[in-house]
Order: structure tokens, then sequence, then C-alpha cells
């Protein structure tokens, strides 16, 4: 159920921002809510939007056309949506917030391409270069990822087993899981820890094995105004940083341009046949090199040396992987 929910929500947010014009409730329903009826889709779209706004999108209200005073249409403007960032709140934390950074995920991938096939198949004139707000480059292949996204959304707690850095001992952990939240490169869970009775986050990379769900859906409730990505940035190890130089095919990387302190345009790249930038930042090494990897061929590193001797080995060590099961 909350796996269709968050598919439900992420499609009309997708829907809503793609099109170029005001998109009338009768249209919504059609292509989103076809199965229910008249009743249902009127409690579940005021939900729908009141969960949307909640999480941070402007969901704007208008006018199909000006010169008559007919049914209001509903869009979201990606300048708009693009201004703030959607911060992770208690509730359905992993829905939005994880949907835009976590695009290449297997399920958030699938709702997105089910969302532009159906408009696209009515005629509907969509902008997808509205969806370069939220750019497909973040990953979420952690094991246990999909565990802690759905127990989140239906207050499950979770029994996983747990190695701390710089420790060789492996523990068994209990936790009420309130979010996953992006930090430094890496992907955390936060929650209740119902061992240690305190909040907690964990680094998912640090996960041994598969984690758990271990109760009854709603088992617990969030604090009132938890915020989880501020819980992550005050629990996790403070990040250190390093001067980053990338060079940026143009028209990719958005992500990495909007983080950047200085950009030259139109420099010498690693082929001839594209237009590139140089970017400047200051960033965390912590998982820098996954994120630089996301942009395949449209980064390439300069500086730091060892950032791209670590992207080099990864390279050839998925190459290497690759041979290995074609061979097999």
């Amino acid at each position: 159920m909350a796996a269709e929910k968050s598919e439900r929500l992420l499609n009309l947010l997708i829907m809503l921002l793609v099109q170029r014009h005001y998109v009338s409730k009768e249209r919504i329903r059609e292509i989103l809510y076809a199965d229910s009826s008249p009743d249902a889709f009127e409690k579940m779209f005021e939900r729908d939007k009141d969960e949307l706004r909640s999480l941070g999108v402007p969901i704007e209200v208008g006018q199909i056309d000006a010169f008559f005073d007919d049914e209001p249409g509903y869009r979201i403007r990606p300048d708009e949506f693009a201004l703030p960032d959607i911060s992770l709140t208690s509730d359905e934390a992993a829905v939005i917030g994880v949907a835009t950074k976590v695009w290449q995920h297997a399920r958030l991938a699938e709702a997105t391409t089910e969302a532009v096939r159906k408009l696209t198949a009515l005629g509907i004139d969509v902008d997808l270069t509205a969806l370069d707000i939220v750019e497909p480059r973040l990953s979420a292949d952690e094991p246990s990822f999909d565990v802690f996204w759905e127990a989140t959304q239906e207050r499950t707690p979770v029994r996983f087993d747990y190695i701390r850095s710089g420790d060789t001992e492996v523990r068994s952990r209990h936790l009420q899981p309130w979010g996953v939240a992006r930090y430094s490169g890496r992907w955390y869970v936060v929650g209740y820890d119902t061992d240690r009775e305190a909040e907690r986050i964990f680094r998912l990379s640090r996960v041994q094995g598969k984690a758990t769900k271990a109760g009854p859906p709603g088992s617990y409730e969030i604090p009132p105004g938890t915020d989880v990505s501020e819980v992550a940035r005050r629990l996790a190890p403070e990040p250190s940083t390093e001067r980053v130089v990338l060079l940026v095919r143009k028209g990719a990387g958005h992500t990495l341009r909007r983080g950047a302190d200085d950009v030259e345009e139109g420099v010498t790249g690693p082929d001839t046949e594209s237009i590139w930038d140089r970017l400047v930042l200051e960033r965390g090494a912590l998982g820098l090199a996954d994120e630089v990897l996301g942009y395949g061929a449209d980064v390439y590193v300069e500086e730091p040396l060892a950032l791209r001797v670590r992207v080099v080995d990864r390279l050839r060590a998925a190459v290497g992987e690759a041979m290995i099961g074609e061979t097999a």
C-alpha cells in the first residue's frame, strides 16, 4: 500500500511539473486516478495535494482559460520548485525527498517512466527539461535501502546487523526509522534506537546483510516537528572538505553546477566534439567518487589526483567484472 501511495504522489508531482499549462482536475483523474470512484478520487486528490505541499512542493492553482470562469487547473512551476531544497520531514520522509534525489532507483525510475508515458500517449505537450531540477545522478544501491525506505512510510521497526567505523564486531540493532537522508555523499537512516533509547543515525553502507522489518505497521510515531535532514547533519561525523576541479560537459551536471564556487565556460575538455566547462567546488571527500561516477562520461576529474585515481580504479574494476560476466 505504501509503495502504491509513493508512486501516486511521484506521478502527480511529475504530471504537474512537466506540463506547460494548467491541467484540469478531470484530466488528472483520467490519467492518475482512473480506477477510483468520484468520491474516492476527491479524497485522495485533496490528501495528495496536501502531502506534496507539506513537503515544500509549490502546487499552483489558476484558470485554464483566462477568458472564461471555468474549472481551475493545477501546475508546478519549475522555477518555483527549483528554488528551495525539499527537506525530508517526519511525514512521508522518503516519498518526495528521496524521489527527487534518487532518480535511478529502480522503483522510482519505473514510476517516472509510467507518468511520462501516460502523458505522451494522450498527446499532452510535456516539458521534460523541467526534470533537470531533479537530475538523475545519485544512486541508492545499498541492499538495505528498500527496507528502510518502506519501513519509514509504514512506521515499521527494523532489525539489522551493523559494524561501526573502526570496529570489527558486528552488532545487532533495533530501530524505529524516521527517514532516510543523503549527507556528505552517503545515505543514512535516521530514527530511534530502542536498545539505547535515543535518536541515532546509521550509514546504510555499513549495514551487514539484509535488514528486516521487526514489527507491525504503525508501531510507533515520529516525534512532531522532526527534520530528518537536520538530525543527520547534527549526528553524522563532521565531513572533511577539499578543493575539487571538474570538467563538465555543457548541458550536464546541473546539481554540480548549483554547488560550484566558480564556473569557467568553454574550456578545453577530454574531447573536441563537446563543449566543456570547468567547475571549482569545495566538497567533502566522502562519497564524492560515487557522485562523479554517476555522471558517466559527462564529468572528468582534473583535481585532486587522488579523486581521479579512485574514479579510474572503480571504472577499471567495473569493466573487469563485466568482462568476467561475459566469459562466464
